[in-house]
């Protein structure tokens, strides 16, 4: 271990190294509104949050997860005050991290449809599907055209975003039109 206390660690233990640099709620979340909200700015970060995070937590999560390497930030070419938030490869490669923690929700949490439908749509797609969502993440935040062409028709993104805004509007016609239906 190193003498310098900010690169010590509490073990060797992967997991644990894992848990140290994303082991909080906030860091995973704003993770997943990169990959699935395509949310790259800070103020869409802030403000789009479905759980409404705080900006000095937003700013504080950020800052670590450029310093842990999972993403990077530049300058917006068209804005010269905004930054843009992009995943690194091992951003991209904790996509399958992300399934699995939206599988388990989905099975022992109260989630509800429209926020899990996503989850489900890449349980059972499998590895294959998640393949080619990162490579889709590859070439839109890595620039990486060796990631291969994007396939024929909508995107993995594209076809997420529809199943659920489906089941967003299902939700809401049941809430609305269910009891003018009995």
């Amino acid at each position: 271990m190193s003498a310098d206390p900010a690169h010590e660690h509490r073990s060797g233990c992967p997991i644990n190294l894992t848990l140290e640099a994303l082991g909080d709620t906030w860091s995973l979340i704003i993770i997943r509104d990169i990959i699935f909200g395509d949310r790259r700015h800070y103020r869409r970060l802030l403000e789009e949050s479905e759980e409404g995070i705080a900006s000095n937590i937003l700013g504080d999560r950020l800052k670590r997860l450029l310093a842990a390497g999972v993403l990077t930030r530049e300058p917006d070419p068209s804005h010269r005050q905004r930054r843009i938030y992009s995943l690194t490869e091992a951003g991209i490669q904790l996509l399958p991290v992300l399934v699995q923690l939206g599988a388990w929700g989905r099975r022992h949490r109260p989630a509800t449809e429209e926020l899990s439908v996503r989850a489900q749509l890449l349980e059972e797609g499998g590895p294959q599907l998640w393949e080619e969502f990162m490579d889709e993440l590859r070439r839109h935040h890595l620039g990486q055209e060796q990631a291969g062409p994007g396939p024929e028709g909508p995107s993995v993104l594209e076809r997420l975003d529809e199943a659920y805004h489906a089941a967003r509007r299902a939700a809401a016609e049941s809430a609305g039109g269910g009891a003018a239906r009995t």
